[in-house]
């Protein structure tokens, strides 16, 4: 993994399915001093930044609609600027379910843009789809589905603006080691030497949500000291990260499959640190996009 320099130029790449909130996250960036193009066709991405003028961060619309949005496309522009020491890129993803995304549509009666016809339906099926892959390799994932606009630039403020400890906050994600490494992750752990729930019939098709799952693991006598190390260490590192002027620390647990461990371990962490006073957003990588994929049959 890149080692980020304090003094590398900020670009944000800013995405997710139309209706999501995508172009009032852009305007947020830009009210926290960033300089923000919407709807940028990713070839043009390089010579934007070839400018030598500018230092501001960057937040950059990126849009399925454009004619060269592709999973291959946004993995070579994020490829070029991780490369790059002057650039810190990340990947903003608003999310959304396809049910709001569609009473949305109703509400305002605006025509979905990839729609052949009039029902949006069809267009935020096929949109989902192009995104899928691009979603999953978000460094930020806002879920919008339950937000009002101001709680859209809460969201969008906490993991972005420059700030006082306030506004510090920690990322902690599961992950399945079969679909790789999360990018830009602070600190990965490896449940995988802990006991392991698929192997009892009964819990094979439970998560690490469910507290019979969570006992279970919790049977394995490396699991508490585990569990508490890795708690010890991120309680430890935060006042680090707030005298550096951090804005945030990301934690990931990763497992086989991303179902039982990691996410038990995942919904455990998250919870202490919340009860210890810092704002925590929790993602469960496979679990949400397993989740996706069943909400857009």
């Amino acid at each position: 993994m890149k080692e980020t320099d304090p003094n590398a130029q900020r670009v944000v790449l800013v995405t997710g399915p139309s209706g999501a909130g995508r172009s009032s996250a852009i305007k947020v960036l830009e009210d926290l001093g960033f300089e923000a193009i919407d709807n940028m066709p990713l070839r043009l991405i390089p010579a934007l930044l070839d400018d030598p003028e500018t230092g501001k961060p960057m937040a950059l619309g990126i849009d399925p609609r454009t004619r060269d949005f592709s999973l291959s496309a946004v993995v070579e522009a994020l490829g070029l600027l991780t490369q790059d020491q002057k650039f810190a890129p990340e990947l903003l993803y608003l999310d959304c379910g396809t049910d709001v995304l569609l009473r949305r549509f109703s509400e305002t009666r605006r025509r979905h843009p990839l729609a052949q016809d009039d029902r949006p339906q069809a267009g935020i099926e096929r949109e989902l789809k192009i995104l899928d892959p691009v979603r999953k390799l978000a460094d930020v994932l806002i879920d919008t589905s339950a937000l009002n606009v101001h709680e859209l630039r809460s969201e969008v403020e906490k993991w972005f603006a420059k700030g006082s400890g306030e506004r510090l906050s920690v990322s902690v994600q599961s992950f399945s080691y079969k679909r790789g490494l999360p990018r830009s992750v602070d600190m990965v752990f490896d449940c995988r030497f802990l006991t392991n729930p698929f192997w009892n019939p009964d819990l094979r098709s439970a998560t690490g949500k469910e507290q019979r799952v969570v006992d279970y693991i919790a049977q394995d006598p490396r699991f508490d000291p585990f569990r508490q190390k890795v708690l010890d260490l991120a309680l430890w590192l935060l006042p680090a990260y707030l005298d550096e002027g951090k804005s945030h620390l990301s934690i990931a647990f990763g497992c086989t499959g991303g179902q039982h461990r990691s996410v038990a371990l995942a919904e455990t962490v998250s919870s202490s640190l919340i009860e210890e006073g810092w704002q925590v957003s929790l993602r469960h990588r496979e679990l949400d996009g397993r989740k996706k994929d069943e909400a857009v049959k």
